[in-house]
């Protein structure tokens, strides 16, 4: 008798276990159901963004006086190359192996340049995305509370079309730029 009361009471006291948990998930799901969530499309706020096309501008700016040395060296190597092909039976040996060196070194040189600048922009631009990252994340965390939202989510796999919020943000990201320049 002392054993099947022991289990009864334990059955009691499972049951009454069971129905805290229940009591407590069905709380959380009324909050979770309260929540108010958006979602971002974080690539299309990264492309979209004012900021972001500035940063390319900016970018473009900077590395243009480069870009200009690399391809007045391409011309004149292309340059050499048409004078050889034009001039080469006409010219003694010194100037055409003269010329054709001038040539082979242009072209390391053209080509170590051009690697030296994809590095230097690749860096930049490294740097600079990693400052608009931040930027974006800021300007996404202050709508967010300045908004009510209790969660923001980006890039998921579905969201309705009524939870996304990045028009929002990048109208914010616009207000933002031009009150800043």
């Amino acid at each position: 008798m002392v054993v099947i009361y022991m289990r009864f009471t334990k059955i009691w006291r499972l049951a009454l276990i069971c129905s805290i948990a229940f009591v407590g998930l069905g709380s959380a799901s009324l909050q979770a159901a309260e929540a108010k969530i958006g979602v971002v499309n974080v690539q299309r706020l990264m492309g979209s963004a004012p900021q972001s096309k500035a940063l390319a501008d900016s970018l473009q700016a900077e590395f243009a006086p480069r870009q200009r040395e690399l391809a007045a060296m391409q011309k004149d190597l292309r340059d050499k190359e048409e004078t050889l092909k034009r001039d080469g039976a006409v010219m003694s040996e010194e100037e055409r192996v003269s010329l054709e060196r001038q040539m082979r070194d242009g072209q390391r040189d053209l080509q170590r340049k051009g690697q030296e600048m994809n590095e230097d922009v690749n860096l930049r631009r490294n740097e600079e995305l990693g400052k608009l990252q931040r930027t974006l994340f800021e300007e996404i965390n202050n709508f967010a509370k300045t908004q009510g939202y209790d969660l923001i989510v980006g890039d998921p796999l579905y969201a309705s079309e009524g939870m996304d919020v990045t028009d929002e943000l990048l109208a914010a990201l616009q207000n933002k730029f031009t009150s800043g320049n």
